[in-house]
């Protein structure tokens, strides 16, 4: 123990030399190495030591002890030195017992988290701007890694991706926090999906049913309508007891806030949380909003509630993180995305679960969004969040620019829960609509090339354009399940045959508005028994008939 180490060691009263000696053996022996003690003295400590050698800070002072009437006794507390910082990035030197992702404390009371932890310094990211960051500079350890507040209060507020409030409506009056990443809940404490999460889409409910608990992907090309089908599916929630988490990642504020407009406008904001991390945040932020979104969600789920969570969209999510990894110096891969951007998101996408009764029977249900370039879903991406979750609704650019919204492209998307996420009724129509529709599609592109066409080709053909046409919906108007059950019944059972093309959708609206004000009993019926009986058939089939007299004489 040759080389010396300064200890800086302030007292209320000046030590005495006996004092000092046994502080410098007593030190020496804890470091391993040879320590001097330079005293100081402070009053204003009262009573106690604050010593600072090595890295490590031990406060017993009796001041710390008042400000601090639940701490320790003795609070030990590593301190390591900003040695280089810029673009949101600082290596620490020091503070080697730092966990990975713990939260790093450094002048200011600005925060970063530690993701690289090299040999001999910690590689951080800056949780907002670096302009106050100076080299030299402490950094203490949290011993904690990052949290967001959860609970109630957090309903009907927009905060950014620490849980802070940025919706001028004050602070949130949260009781309770939750670690913003955590183990995703094993195979045991699951149970089958089962029931339907009803998005309002009609082409989605028949086609591509989504299930509490279900991972269902959003994909396609910008502009396609993939938020405008996640805020739809918010919209829907509305009195069907599933609260919602709406995380926006590296969007303009201006689309946040016509989001949220929106949400407010339907009353859907009154369940509803949203997470902001906008394209001016810096990529710290946007890397860790889905992860606070998801553990908001969480705690719902854990109080035995159904949650829907938005992830809008991951494609940001991973450039963010190619970022940081980038600036960290970590080795690059395939589209210079580092080699663990697959975990990124698996380990996100798994924390959505229908959990078992003995864990309260909570649900959440995660909709990613991933935006494709030119229709290419095999991109990197792309094939990774598809193969970790439980399928892919793909909205296809041609299909909305020929006036169909949503732009679903059946043969393309899929569900992996399938018909476990349907009621009785729509399980029923949706074998033969899929059926119809997708021979619809190859008789359509088959047809241009001018050749005669038999009676059943031309009646397959006349059946698949009213099916396209029901399936159109407008944005933000998702309609009840029974509806769509009463509507489909009359579509799958040729009763709109005699209805021109071009007056399908008038007739649809007309029909349905009909029987709300006439033969409310019908909708009724569907809503309770979720089933449609031989009986309820007739009384459909004669609702109908009475109708078209009526839309006739009219």
């Amino acid at each position: 123990m040759s080389e010396h180490v300064q200890a800086r060691t302030v007292s209320p009263t000046a030590l005495k030399k006996e004092q000092v000696a046994a502080l410098e053996a007593a030190l020496s022996k804890k470091l391993g190495k040879a320590v001097r003690v330079l005293p100081e003295t402070d009053a204003s400590l009262i009573g106690g030591l604050h010593i600072s050698v090595d890295g490590l800070v031990m406060d017993s002072t009796v001041k710390r002890r008042i400000a601090e009437p639940e701490g320790p006794a003795l609070r030990v507390t590593e301190v390591g030195t900003v040695v280089q910082a810029g673009d949101g990035i600082v290596r620490v030197a020091g503070l080697p017992g730092a966990m990975s992702g713990e939260l790093l404390e450094l002048a200011g009371g600005l925060q970063a988290i530690a993701l690289n932890l090299d040999s001999d310094s910690i590689g951080a990211v800056l949780m907002g701007p670096d302009a106050e960051v100076r080299e030299g500079g402490a950094v203490r350890g949290t011993g904690r890694v990052a949290e967001v507040p959860v609970g109630d209060a957090l309903l009907g507020r927009v905060v950014d991706a620490l849980g802070r409030p940025i919706d001028e409506k004050g602070p949130i009056a949260h009781t309770a926090t939750r670690k913003i990443e955590r183990v995703a809940p094993g195979v045991v404490e699951r149970r089958e999906i089962d029931t339907p999460l009803q998005t309002g889409i009609k082409a989605v409910d028949v086609l591509v049913p989504i299930g509490r608990g279900q991972r269902e992907l959003i994909i396609g090309d910008r502009q396609t309508g993939k938020t405008a089908l996640c805020v739809d599916t918010i919209i829907n929630q509305k009195n069907k007891d599933v609260l919602c988490v709406y995380v926006a990642i590296g969007q303009k504020a201006s689309t946040v806030a016509r989001v949220v407009k929106t949400l407010e406008e339907h009353g859907a904001m009154d369940y509803t949380t949203v997470v902001a991390a906008t394209a001016s945040d810096p990529p710290s932020l946007q890397y860790i909003a889905p992860y606070a979104g998801c553990a908001i969600a969480e705690e719902w789920m854990e109080e035995g509630r159904n949650v829907l969570i938005v992830y809008d969209d991951l494609s940001k999510h991973a450039v963010a993180y190619r970022a940081l990894s980038l600036l960290l110096r970590r080795p690059p891969g395939r589209e210079a995305y580092p080699g663990d951007v697959f975990y990124l998101h698996s380990r996100l996408l798994e924390r959505a679960a229908c959990m078992s009764h003995a864990r309260g029977g909570g649900s959440l249900t995660a909709l990613p969004v991933i935006e494709t370039l030119e229709g290419d879903i095999s991109a990197y991406i792309s094939t990774n969040v598809i193969s970790i979750t439980d399928g892919q609704i793909y909205l296809e650019t041609e299909l909305f620019n020929d006036g169909i919204r949503p732009a679903i492209n059946p043969g393309f998307s899929v569900s992996r829960v399938g018909g476990a996420a349907q009621i009785k009724a729509m399980k029923k129509i949706a074998g033969p609509l899929r059926i119809e529709l997708a021979q619809y599609r190859e008789l359509a592109a088959f047809v241009q090339f001018g050749s005669d066409l038999s009676k059943d080709t031309l009646e397959r053909l006349r059946q698949g354009e009213r099916i396209v046409e029901i399936l159109k919906q407008p944005q933000f108007r998702p309609m009840p399940v029974e509806q769509q059950v009463l509507i489909l019944y009359v579509l799958t059972n040729r009763l709109l045959s005699d209805v021109p093309v071009d007056r399908v959708r008038k007739f649809q609206g007309d029909f349905l508005e009909y029987v709300e004000d006439n033969e409310s009993d019908i909708l009724d019926e569907i809503r309770a028994s979720q089933v449609i009986p031989q009986a309820l058939e007739e009384k459909i089939r004669g609702a109908l008939e009475a109708f078209k007299e009526r839309h006739a004489v009219d």
